[in-house]
């Protein structure tokens, strides 16, 4: 038996070297509604320590109802290699939206791979890197 009963994520939040630059990425790339922006304020005195302002970072709504979170830690860049985070996937209907999306990221200039079906898992990805060189990834159900 659980010892704790959980209905799933309630948010994430990525350490970014540059939240500027984070933040026009993932605003060109999801366009969610930011839920709460304190980016503006991150150069001053305090605000990277402070949850009160989310330590100068941006907080978006997600469709689902849960937030994905941005906070500035500096420059040191990301690895996958170490233990933390390995990546971060989003949920989109069908694999024809993979295809649209990675449609979409070419003609945005963002590199991506390719679709590929996991058939094993049941699902579809798409993979690419945001500007600190997180693995984003799209996901859609097979079927």
């Amino acid at each position: 038996m659980a010892l704790i009963t959980s209905s799933g994520f309630a948010h994430v939040r990525l350490t970014v070297t540059d939240i500027a630059r984070s933040k026009a990425f993932y605003d060109q790339v999801f366009g969610w509604p930011v839920a709460l922006d304190a980016s503006s304020r991150v150069d001053e005195p305090g605000v990277r320590e402070s949850a009160e302002v989310f330590y100068g970072g941006t907080v978006y709504q997600t469709p689902q109802g849960t937030l994905f979170g941005l906070r500035p830690v500096g420059d040191t860049r990301f690895d996958p290699d170490r233990t933390g985070l390995d990546h971060v996937s989003f949920a989109v209907a069908t694999r024809a939206d993979l295809e649209r999306a990675a449609e979409a990221l070419t003609g945005a200039g963002i590199e991506h791979g390719e679709v590929t079906d996991l058939a094993d898992a049941g699902i579809a990805v798409l993979s690419f890197q945001d500007p600190d060189d997180i693995n984003i990834e799209l996901t859609a159900p097979l079927g």
